[in-house]
């Protein structure tokens, strides 16, 4: 019984934690955001979150991390974004034929600026 209670409490924080994190990327996409933070928004800010990682702490999109893992070019994000990689699925199917791009483009530059807003 407490394991239910426990289990159903954990679910419910995910998900809030979830939305909270697309809602604050709504706010930081704002609405003349490029098509690549809309992209982010849309289809990874829910793990994401102002470039962290929910899933895996070191799996994150801020510089440092992106280095580390030779992964610091639009080239390597946009292919990330696509094919996905480790427990991360591609999102080739729902970013579009270019949107891969736009979304990398904008990382990086997220990442390049520390993911400060505005």
């Amino acid at each position: 019984m407490l394991s239910n209670l426990l289990s159903c409490c954990l679910g419910v924080f995910l998900v809030l934690l979830l939305n909270l994190g697309k809602a604050a990327a709504s706010l930081a996409a704002g609405p003349d955001a490029s098509p690549g933070a809309l992209l982010f928004e849309q289809h990874c800010a829910g793990c994401h979150i102002n470039g962290g990682n929910i899933i895996r702490r070191g799996k994150n999109l801020k510089l440092k991390a992106l280095e580390r893992e030779k992964i610091a070019t639009v080239a390597a994000i946009a292919a990330i974004a696509r094919e996905g990689r480790g427990q991360m699925s591609g999102y080739a199917d729902v970013l579009g034929s270019d949107g891969d791009q736009l979304v990398a483009e904008w990382v990086l530059t997220q990442a390049q600026n520390a993911w400060t807003q505005g």
